[in-house]
């Protein structure tokens, strides 16, 4: 027989998953926490006891996506040994994070009005540019980048990967034969690559 608590973990697991599909589709500010409830076949006082607001349960979202988004940066990074391709490569995952609409609309749109600046920057800084510093971290201790603060850098570099992601989601599209058109992310990468490269040390 399901534990209670089993129970209680799969109606938070399934509202957490129905609000995502919601918000990805309508947006934060039309989605009601009731319909998210009935959605699944639940209350809208168990969506109550489980996230405490629509905002909570938009929080959990976010950081859910948060998550899958470092996970695939972590995850192209891991396919390579030498840290600056693994760092070339995690910006890469990051940026190509960006053609899923549902992560563009969540993340890059609504989180930072609908859960504030500071909020929204905080789960940024405890995913993706955690591994972005430690990245960095790992390319001032083998010297190929000049030892400097890694913060304002990790910042200023995390910075411009959120608004290239945000140019990314409008210009990146599917093609006439439904395949995602690659060019802008190239473009971007190249960009992004170059900028990257004035942070390295000369040979020798």
């Amino acid at each position: 027989m399901t534990s209670r608590a089993e129970q209680r973990a799969a109606t938070r697991r399934a509202l957490l998953a129905e609000g995502r599909r919601r918000f990805a589709r309508d947006g934060f500010h039309e989605v009601v926490l009731a319909e998210v409830a009935h959605g699944i076949g639940a209350t809208k006082g168990a969506a109550y006891h489980h996230f405490g607001s629509k905002a909570g349960l938009f929080h959990a979202v976010v950081e859910e996506a948060q998550r899958e988004v470092a996970e695939r940066v972590a995850g192209a990074a891991a396919e390579h040994d030498d840290p600056w391709e693994q760092l070339l490569a995690g910006c890469r995952a990051f940026l190509a994070a960006s053609s899923d609409p549902d992560l563009r609309r969540i993340i890059l749109i609504d989180a930072p009005t609908a859960l504030g600046w500071n909020e929204w920057r905080a789960l940024d800084e405890s995913s993706s540019a955690r591994h972005l510093a430690e990245a960095l971290e790992s390319l001032i201790a083998a010297g190929v980048i000049a030892p400097q603060p890694v913060e304002p850098l990790t910042r200023l570099l995390s910075g411009a990967m959120n608004e290239a992601a945000l140019w990314l989601a409008q210009a990146t599209g599917p093609t006439p034969g439904g395949q995602r058109d690659g060019s802008a992310l190239d473009a971007t990468m190249a960009a992004l690559t170059r900028l990257l490269e004035g942070l390295r040390r000369p040979p020798g």
